[in-house]
């Protein structure tokens, strides 16, 4: 059987071919590539209650405090559950929000935590 043809490394700017993502010098560069979203908990249990979520909640959380009225497509954490799976399934702990207001909590909040003692 004839085997699949070899793809070019992902790695910006590098020629060679390779079976894999990276070539074999690039590979230990990203080695800590982010891990699918089945991997970090979100597979179809989530999608599920996801699903369940938004049909309860149909709004935006933040919009709806500026006083605008959009719809919520994201389901999102409040406070990161950083793989802890009690704090990714409390349902307390969940926010209905439109992606706009979702990506711009999570390139700030998130993505610069405040730890607290």
């Amino acid at each position: 059987m004839p085997m699949k043809p070899k793809k070019p490394c992902r790695h910006p700017g590098c020629p060679r071919l390779t079976n894999t993502r990276y070539c074999e010098l690039h590979a230990k560069l990203h080695a800590h590539d982010r891990e699918s979203s089945y991997e970090r908990g979100y597979g179809s249990r989530w999608q599920k209650a996801r699903k369940q979520f938004l049909a309860k909640h149909p709004l935006c959380a933040e919009c709806e405090r500026a006083g605008k009225l959009t719809p919520a497509t994201v389901v999102d954490h409040i406070k990161p559950h950083r793989k802890d799976a009690v704090l990714f399934w409390d349902e307390s702990n969940w926010q209905p929000l439109c992606k706009k207001c979702h990506d711009r909590k999570t390139r700030t909040q998130d993505q610069y935590p405040e730890y607290t003692f």
